[in-house]
C-alpha cells in the first residue's frame, strides 16, 4: 500500500479566498444618496430595506437580506428614492456581507453626516448559517 503525503496549505488559501474577493465591491461606483434639509432636532429615523440583494464575490451566488438604517439626523435627512436606487445598485455587485454593511454606513454618513447612525444587515441563511452584521457611526 502506498502512503499519501498530505501537504498543508496556508490557512488563508485553504478555501480559495484571496485579496481580490476580500476587496470586491468596496470602491465600486454606486449612485449618490441625496438628502434634504432637516427641520427638527432630537428625533430618530429607522428605514428598513427588506429587498437587499448582492452577489457573493467568491461563488457568484446571490445573497439576500434586510438592511436596517437607524439614525439621528443633524442638518440633513436621507432622501428615500435615491437611497432605494443606491441599494438596488448592489444587485449586480460582488461584495461580502461585512463589506456591504460597512460600505452602506460609510456612504450614508458621507451623504448627510448624522449625529449617529447604525446599519444592520440581517442576511438569509445559506448552508445552515445566518449572519447579522452591524456597523455604527461614530
Amino acid at each position: 500500500m502506498k502512503r499519501e503525503t498530505l501537504v498543508k496549505k496556508p490557512r488563508s488559501t485553504k478555501l480559495g479566498y484571496n485579496e481580490r474577493h476580500a476587496k470586491s465591491g468596496i470602491t465600486a461606483p454606486l449612485p449618490d444618496i441625496e438628502t434634504f434639509p432637516n427641520q427638527y432636532k432630537g428625533y430618530e429615523i429607522t428605514i428598513e430595506i427588506p429587498e437587499y440583494t448582492a452577489i457573493c464575490p467568491k461563488t457568484g451566488l446571490p445573497d439576500f437580506g434586510t438592511i436596517t438604517l437607524h439614525y439621528m439626523p443633524d442638518k440633513e435627512c436621507l432622501e428615500l428614492k435615491s437611497l432605494k436606487m443606491y441599494i438596488h445598485a448592489y444587485r449586480d455587485l460582488g461584495i461580502f456581507y461585512e463589506n456591504s454593511v460597512n460600505r452602506i454606513l460609510q456612504d450614508i454618513v458621507k451623504a448627510c453626516r448624522q449625529v449617529w447612525a447604525k446599519v444592520t444587515g440581517t442576511f438569509a441563511a445559506r448552508g445552515g448559517l445566518r449572519s447579522v452584521i452591524e456597523a455604527r457611526f461614530p
